[in-house]
Formats: C-alpha cells, structure tokens, sequence
C-alpha cells in the first residue's frame, strides 16, 4: 500500500500543480438562454458504447448457456440421468460463440443497428462452433458420448434466438442513436480556424462517434467567430462548467496550440473539476510524440490531460461492491441502528433521523441520511455552524454516536439507493465553510473532488481528516486525501479502506 500511496501523491500533486500553475479560478458565470436550452435537451445520459457491446456479449454468453441447460433438463436427463460431462461443450460452446461473432465484428454499435446484414454473419459464427464439434468429435471418437438431439436442438434454438434478440436490439439501438445517446458527447474550447480544422477532421473519420454539442472561448467574435465549421460558440469557459454538468458532456475537446501555454493552463484550471475525457487536439501540432502517447479518434490524434474517474467498467464493478457489501453491512449492523434509534427516541423528542443537503457525484445536490445527533429545535441542516467540543446542541446519546460514527449508520440506505458509494469523498454539507468562507472559496479546485460519488467513509476519513474543520489547513488536507483516492481508485483499495475505518474511528480525537 505504500507503493500505492506514493503513486497516488504525484498523480494528485499533479492536478494540484497544473491548477495552482494558472492562478485563481474564475467566478462560475450563469449560462446564456441559447446555452441552457441547449444543455437541457442533452440533460438525459448517454450510454456508454463501451457497456453496451459488454453486456450484449454477457446476456448472449448467458442466454445460450440457458438454453443448453434447458434442452439438457427436457431432452437428456429424463432419458441418461444428469451427467456433468455436458456442462464442457455447454460453456465452451458459449465461449466459442462470443469470439466468433466478436471476429465477425457482431459485438460493436453499427452492426447492433444493422440486424438483416448482421444476422447472417452471426448465425455463421454459431454454426462454426457446432461445425469444430463435430470435427473434435470425430477425431476424439466422443460423438457417440453425447446425444445428438441435444447438439442439434442447440443449434436450432440458438439461431432462433439470435434472430430474435438481435431484430429487437437493434430496434433500441436504432432508438438511442436518434436520441443521440450513444454517441460521445463533446464540447470544444477554443475555436478560430483550429476548431474547423479539428471538426473538418473528425466529421471525415467514418468510424467518429463524436457529437460536438458547441464551442466555448474566452475571445470575442472578432477573434474568435461566433460559428465555426457549422457549430455555434456557446459561450464563454466560465460558463462550460455549469454547461458541462448539465449536458453530462463525455469530453472536452482543448483546441489550443501547445505554445499558448498560459491559456491552456488557464483553461484546464477552469475545466478539470467536470467528470469527464479533457484531451488536447494534436492534430495540426507540428510537435510529435510517440504513436503510444496519443489516442485516436479514427486517424486524429488527442493527447489524453484527464481522464473520467471509475468510468464503464469501474463503475460497473463499484456499484456492484457497493450493493453486495453495502446489503450485507446493512443487515449486520440493523440490530444496532434499532438500538440506536430506540436510544435517540429515548432521549429527546423529534425524529430518529436527519436528513442534510450534501454535493453528490457531479455537484448534484442530495439528501443524506443520519441519525440525529442534535436536539431536535437546534438542528443545522445547512452547516452553519460547526459542531465543537462540547456543543450544546448534541444530545447525550448523539456525543456518543457521533464519536462512534453510528449517526453515520443510515447512509447504507443511500449506498443502496445509489446517491453514495461505501467509499469515496466524504460528502460535505452545501453551506459548509471555514472563517466563514465556503470551502469551494477555501481551497482552489474544491469541487474536483466530486468527479466520482462521494462515500460513507473515505482515505481522508481514515488519515486524520475526520470531525471539526476550523481551519483551511484541514479543508486542504482532506481535499488532497480525496483526490488521491481519485488518481487510485481500485476494489482493493476500497477493502483496505472499508478494513481500516473501525480502527480508525476508535482511535480518532477529532469527532465531537
């Protein structure tokens, strides 16, 4: 975990660096009439191309492996008895169907629209799988091993299905292209003749899945003309935040030479606090790197700045930790939180619970719930007030179960619901400020910490950042806690987080 950690400091450092190098960030300004209609009709998410072709070859893997095991149950069993040997061929032939049809390019989003053209090369593909059957069954001499009819009923009901599911999967598909859903959806900052030239080559690229949804710039129309290639300039890059999380834009597109240096810096100082792809158009640079450095937008190239955090897959694999473990620690610990509910009950009047307006996953505001620590006529909802050492708003049972961190119990309800993770950023209270300053004032690039849902507990949490923030030094260090966590996100460091928390709570003196 050190080599973890270390790796992780210079990944946030670097973010930290880049942000401080261009100076103070500037003041978020409202967003034109023209640009929130335009953010509001891009307010649905998109869907990930990426999850899209996974689950596609997931529920096919599956259905086939269904389909085997229920002509198995109606035509084998009743007649051998259950023989274990079949389950080989079922999942091999499942196996060798995905990679077939996968080399029969079946498993991207064009050939999920095209189905009559698709079919007949999938159906070729299942074929093959029960054509290297019997090839293998020949030269082993296994043939008379298995029945048959099974083979053969497969076979058919797995043609029968793929035409099936693919003409409805291609009706959806079709439906979401319309929708613009799966497309990547792209704002680019900068515009003048470098912007047309960077759409000019991205609207030439056959396989561009790139929708440019507008043009920010700083630079006024005389500068910098207010349509470019056919797309209009939004507005200005204090304005793209608030554009970016409404739209839920996928990347940011900086068209920028690399010698304005001061303005590029300027620009991702602005930007790098959105969830999203932030990559550097190369392809008029004269400066060339190693093919490896680039990504590709069919022949254009992009330098990758940022990347989107616990994105596709990752996010897949989070929530799926957070449901499992999050369930499971939910029934565990239930008999304490009704103990604890039957002690707050007991104690003072007014509700168990409390309920708090705190930043989620890209700023969004959500409501978290806790059990209530705070006499009931005293509570705080917008944190004005920091709770200290010995405050008279906490109630007898509420200084011990905020020591302990049980007030934090009900949060597994969210974890479940979706609005937080186990692990992430703490969420903080909307109104939460220090010398009264809000921490977005306090700490430079604060709400970058939001690019990934926060957490019930967190590595700030488990290094000392936990309970009273009096001063900007603490806001600052749990800041760079959080975006270490960011840079390093993995499931073993979620485990190893989640294992250190109790130790931690018990051994915390800054929870009042």
């Amino acid at each position: 975990m050190n080599n973890l950690q270390s790796q992780g400091q210079f990944a946030s450092r670097a973010v930290v660096a880049t942000s401080a190098i261009a100076g103070d960030a500037a003041t978020a300004k409202p967003m034109s009439d023209e640009a929130r209609q335009i953010a509001n009709e891009l307010a649905n998410r998109s869907i990930s191309a990426t999850l899209l072709t996974g689950w596609v070859r997931l529920f096919e893997f599956a259905a086939l492996v269904v389909l085997a095991l229920g002509i198995y149950a109606f035509h084998v069993v009743p007649v051998e008895g259950i023989d274990l040997w079949y389950a080989i061929p079922v999942v091999l032939g499942a196996v060798l169907a995905t990679i077939f049809i996968q080399a029969a390019d079946g498993y991207s989003v064009p050939s999920f629209r095209s189905h009559i053209r698709q079919i007949a090369r999938i159906w070729v593909a299942w074929v093959l799988v029960f054509a290297l059957f019997a090839v293998v069954a020949f030269l082993t001499k296994t043939g008379a091993y298995f029945s048959r009819g099974f083979f053969v009923a497969w076979l058919l009901t797995g043609l029968a299905f793929f035409a099936l599911f693919r003409l409805g999967l291609a009706s959806v598909v079709r439906r979401w292209t319309r929708e613009g859903r799966l497309e990547r959806r792209a704002v680019i900052v900068g515009g003048g003749p470098p912007a047309a030239e960077l759409i000019e080559a991205l609207e030439a690229q056959p396989d561009n899945d790139i929708r440019i949804c507008g043009i920010f710039d700083d630079r006024d129309d005389a500068r910098s003309p207010r349509s470019v290639a056919g797309y209009t300039k939004v507005g200005t890059v204090a304005e793209l935040v608030e554009f970016g999380r409404i739209a839920r834009i996928d990347m940011l597109i900086v068209s920028l030479p690399m010698t304005a240096e001061n303005r590029l810096l300027q620009f991702l100082k602005q930007i790098w606090v959105l969830p999203v792809d932030v990559r550097l158009s190369a392809h008029s640079n004269r400066l060339r790197f190693r093919p490896r450095s680039y990504s590709y937008v069919g022949s254009v190239p992009f330098l990758d700045v940022f990347d989107k955090p616990i994105a596709d897959w990752d996010s897949v694999v989070k929530r799926i930790f957070d449901i499992v473990c999050g369930a499971a620690l939910l029934v565990l610990f239930s008999p304490l939180m009704l103990l604890t509910a039957l002690a707050i009950k007991l104690d003072t009047r007014g509700p168990v619970f409390f309920r708090q307006k705190r930043y989620g996953f890209n700023n969004e505001v959500i409501d978290v719930l806790k059990f209530r620590s705070m006499h009931h006529d005293m509570a705080d909802p917008a944190a004005k007030k920091a709770v200290t050492k010995g405050d008279p708003r906490v109630t007898r049972v509420g200084r011990f179960i905020r020591k302990a961190s049980i007030d934090e119990l009900p949060q597994l309800i969210n974890v479940i619901r979706g609005s937080l993770s186990l692990v992430g950023p703490r969420p903080h209270a909307v109104g939460a400020h220090t010398d009264s300053r809000l921490w977005n004032d306090v700490v430079d690039g604060y709400f970058a910490r939001h690019r990934v849902k926060p957490g019930v507990t967190g590595w700030a949490q488990i290094n000392g950042w936990r309970g009273e923030v009096d001063t900007p030094e603490k806001i600052r260090g749990r800041v760079e806690a959080d975006l270490y966590y960011i840079e390093n996100w993995s499931v073993l460091f979620d485990l190893y987080i989640l294992a250190l928390t109790p130790i931690r709570l018990f051994t915390s003196e800054n929870a009042y």
